[in-house]
């Protein structure tokens, strides 16, 4: 019997109250296993609701997508009983709360302002990318092209963060960690689909991925999320050898969709100096 392809959003807070509860063991809040194998992984769905001080009955309803909204006081006691972190609270309330996000059309195609293009060209010593909806690539400089790869070079579809990270054999090799990686690639992505939920595109590359590749379908399928955050990289170059890097994101300035991401070395390290080699083998002016 066939797969099905993981749907980008269905009912994403039943789903992510069911996946956030099967990730918890019952010595992780102090509740005893009884001794026995448990059926299903993770805390009873009567124990959460013990732990959250609401019914059984209407943590079953969440559960199931009879209800599909909560007030912010139930949703901070869930949050607290499933041990969820800020990004997993930000995540809740955002696809629970009474105030939902409002939708946003599909675009299929997304251009930065000439002037965020031209502070990409300006960072001759550091490697950095606009990114979008979806985590489509929308423009780079020079030295992220030699770091990762010639984006232009790619069909636009394939301008993907996601797609690349799991379906590129050389952007895979290049990620030292790439397990870690991809999974931090995951969970954004699961961040920012509840922004978009009627959005097509994204709907097909998560379909895509699923089929495609079985680690993306079941880290998808956990349900994990994780938001903007500075976060260390390390990469293995096939010219330049080791390089530990730091990346930023930024939001782009009257763009909610657009983030800028830099990635920088510390000065005087070999990974610095790696990023100059770089620069210069990419005809890359450096200061």
């Amino acid at each position: 019997m066939s797969k099905r392809p993981a749907s980008s959003v269905s009912n994403p807070l039943a789903e992510f109250l069911r996946a956030s509860r099967a990730r918890i063991r019952p010595d992780d809040v102090g509740l005893p296993d009884g001794g026995r194998r448990r059926r299903v992984p993770g805390l009873r769905r009567e124990e959460v609701a013990q732990l959250a001080n609401v019914s059984a009955d209407y943590l079953a309803r969440l559960e199931q997508g009879r209800v599909t909204s909560a007030s912010p006081e139930v949703l901070d006691a869930l949050a607290d009983a499933l041990g969820l972190d800020r990004d997993g609270r930000e995540y809740l309330h955002s696809i629970a709360g009474p105030k939902q996000r409002p939708g946003f059309r599909t675009q299929t195609t997304s251009r930065v302002d000439p002037q965020t293009q031209r502070l990409l060209d300006s960072l001759y010593e550091v490697p950095a990318y606009v990114f979008g909806r979806r985590l489509d690539i929308l423009a780079w400089n020079p030295l992220a092209a030699a770091l990762f790869t010639d984006y232009g070079a790619l069909p636009e579809r394939h301008r993907n963060l996601v797609w690349l990270t799991f379906l590129d054999p050389a952007y895979r090799v290049l990620n030292t960690d790439w397990a870690r990686a991809a999974q931090e690639c995951v969970a954004y992505l699961r961040m920012e689909a509840r922004n978009y939920p009627s959005d097509q595109r994204l709907a097909e590359l998560v379909g895509t991925l699923s089929v495609k590749d079985a680690d993306f379908r079941t880290w998808w399928g956990g349900h994990l999320v994780t938001g903007a955050a500075l976060r260390r990289k390390i990469y293995q170059h096939p010219l330049v050898g080791p390089l530990t890097l730091d990346s930023q994101q930024f939001d782009v300035s009257g763009k909610s969709d657009q983030h800028l991401v830099v990635f920088t070395a510390e000065p005087d390290s070999s990974s610095h100096e790696a990023l100059k080699l770089l620069a210069q083998w990419a005809n890359t002016p450096v200061a």
